[in-house]
């Protein structure tokens, strides 16, 4: 059963751990180091450069499950990017190695099971391993883009939710086999033991890594591709209005005549009606604004007939 305590802020750090001694994992993985004395979590955190929401957010969530809405942005993508990879690192690097050397340990070589074990681990390993670095090959850059202002058209974190899925089936077939069918004497019966415990509390870090990707990190980076592309649309305008028309073409005042009328929601026969012109000079004439000002479409029109008080904002048809 997961405690059911919510950890805040102000907790100390020392009794966080005391009650659920298994985060002493997840600090490395923040870079929190230990020698802490009784500070408390946001002291720890701020004394060690670690974002306090992001960190209780992932603690709170691994311990009892609590989901926080983050609609105020509050997460720190950094905190929570450099909190992944570190989780890889330590899962590839230490984790997979350290479980097979316990394995062939307690595993005698000359059995034919023991060999098929060894190399179902082996085939669990290389997918964990393949699942892992797509992630540092692909979302990894992306966010790392995102975070620079450089976001990439042709992906985006939803492509990586939709193929996102927990990668447990392998382990626990395994550790099927081991409590099931394999046969061990006194010598080795204490390290299977030991080992069918890591083969355990893996396939748990295992599927609270996943939740943690698919509820904390997904959201948070889903939010941040809004916001950026916000931040685009007003590059976009800002640049539209710094734009000075006098450094190339002037508008002719028949030009001016077509735009505001554009802006006041009028269709092309209506223009032509209105400035009594044919249909074919008012196309034209909106085909000669485009080519001077590089403005494309009824908003962009809109924009550059406010900003240079064509029209007042009360003629504009939204």
């Amino acid at each position: 059963m997961r405690n059911q305590k919510m950890y805040e802020a102000d907790d100390k750090m020392i009794t966080l751990i005391a009650d659920n001694y298994n985060i002493l994992e997840s600090l490395g993985r923040f870079g929190i180091n230990l020698g802490f004395g009784d500070k408390t979590v946001k002291e720890v955190c701020e004394d060690q450069n670690v974002d306090t929401y992001t960190f209780l957010a992932i603690v709170n969530f691994s311990i009892n499950g609590y989901r926080e809405s983050d609609e105020n942005g509050r997460i720190s993508v950094p905190t929570l990017l450099h909190y992944l990879k570190a989780s890889h690192e330590y899962f590839l690097d230490y984790q997979l190695p350290s479980i097979r050397k316990e394995l062939l340990e307690a595993l005698d070589e000359n059995d034919n099971l023991a060999r098929l074990i060894m190399k179902l681990y082996d085939s669990y390993s290389r997918e964990i391993r393949m699942h892992m670095k797509y992630e540092e090959q692909n979302v990894f850059p992306y966010v790392d883009k995102l975070l620079k202002g450089e976001p990439e058209d042709d992906y985006d974190i939803e492509t990586f939710s939709k193929h996102h899925g927990q990668t447990t089936l392998k382990l626990r077939e395994l550790k099927n086999i081991i409590i099931k069918y394999l046969p061990s004497d006194s010598m080795h019966n204490n390290k299977l033991m030991a080992v069918l415990t890591d083969l355990y509390k893996c396939e748990l870090w295992l599927g609270q890594h996943a939740e943690v990707e698919d509820y904390i990190f997904v959201p948070a980076i889903r939010r941040l591709e809004r916001l950026q592309k916000q931040s685009d649309v007003s590059v976009k305008i800002s640049r539209m209005i710094s734009q000075n028309p006098d450094n190339g073409e002037a508008l002719s005042e028949r030009e001016r005549d077509v735009i505001i009328s554009v802006v006041q929601g009028m269709s092309n026969k209506e223009i032509a009606d209105h400035l009594c012109i044919s249909i074919n000079t008012v196309i034209t004439h909106r085909r000669n604004i485009a080519r001077k000002l590089q403005i494309h479409s009824a908003a962009g029109l809109t924009i550059y007939a406010i900003v240079n008080n064509l029209v007042d904002i009360s003629a504009v048809k939204l």
